[in-house]
């Protein structure tokens, strides 16, 4: 009798904690099932219909919409600008951020100033930090005018070159101090007494960051990889502002070329949709390559 009002006490239990989880997990799985799962859905159905901006749903003509992105003259182009335009950014980000988190570690005296002090563009957002940088750039008010002048330069944002590496200095400048503070928990979370034992068996500095700091940072240097590549990937408000794609369509992204096919060329929904899908399947198959390579040696071991 004991034994069975013990079960009997279990199972209440049990279903009480499995009532209170679905109670506390309910909220976030319609919020994500409203806002990530149907909306995804609604993108990939429209993706196979002739659906336009101003005239509605006109058919199913799966896989036209598909056919016709891939053949219009600005998907390789934007494609291959995204691709280079990652790689750089991505590059700068993870080894500027790394430097930064490095400085203000090993700093004593002014730590809280300079963590502030890097940090403090992070807290711009996006478009206001573009609008910023265009102002500043601009060959009619923007204070290197005269500068750009006396070297003949007309305007930073001119030339392909020129417009590329303006935006990135952006993005470094205002990305820079969010991944400074990924790496830097990363880095705290290292033992000093590893350093410390390297240290007296007369390892150098050179051979402790190889062969310890960077093992031991490798989830944080994955997840700031994969979040640099994803936001890179999916580039828009920085180019939109500065460039609109221009000069001649050089710094066209993948997704500045879905807002172009959806509300100004070709103003086809369906058109867009199919680029959206065509660049999520892309980026779910590059982050996880990324968790492959970037977290293989954690597999090994």
């Amino acid at each position: 009798m004991t034994t069975a009002v013990a079960r009997a006490a279990v199972r209440r239990m049990g279903a009480k904690n499995r009532n209170a989880g679905i109670a506390f997990a309910s909220p976030l799985a319609l919020v994500t099932l409203v806002f990530f799962v149907v909306p995804i859905l609604l993108v990939c159905y429209m993706s196979g219909t002739d659906w336009k901006l101003l005239g509605g749903n006109k058919g199913w003509n799966f896989p036209d919409n598909y056919l016709t992105v891939v053949e219009h003259r600005m998907f390789w182009p934007a494609v291959a600008f995204t691709v280079k335009y990652t790689v750089i950014a991505t590059i700068l980000l993870i080894v500027i951020g790394l430097g930064l988190a490095l400085l203000v570690q090993e700093s004593s005296r002014w730590k809280g100033l300079l963590r502030t002090a890097i940090l403090l563009p992070a807290a711009t957002g996006l478009a206001s930090a573009s609008l910023l940088f265009y102002a500043l750039y601009s060959p009619q008010v923007g204070p290197f005018k005269e500068f750009l002048s006396s070297i003949g330069i007309a305007s930073i944002l001119g030339s392909p070159d020129g417009a590329l590496w303006a935006t990135v200095f952006l993005i470094v400048w205002r990305y820079s101090g969010f991944y400074m503070l990924l790496l830097l928990v990363g880095l705290q979370a290292i033992s000093m007494d590893l350093y410390e034992a390297a240290r007296v068996d007369g390892a150098s500095t050179l051979q402790i960051f190889s062969r310890i700091t960077v093992p031991l940072l490798r989830p944080s240097l994955a997840l700031s990889t994969i979040m640099c590549v994803t936001g890179s990937l999916l580039a828009f408000d920085q180019f939109y502002i500065l460039t609109k794609g221009g000069p001649d369509g050089s710094t066209m992204t993948v997704v500045q070329l879905v807002y172009n096919l959806a509300f100004e060329s070709k103003r086809s929904l369906g058109l867009a949709a199919a680029l959206s899908v065509i660049a999520l399947l892309a980026l779910v198959v590059v982050n996880i390559f990324q968790l492959r390579v970037l977290r293989g040696g954690d597999e090994d071991e």
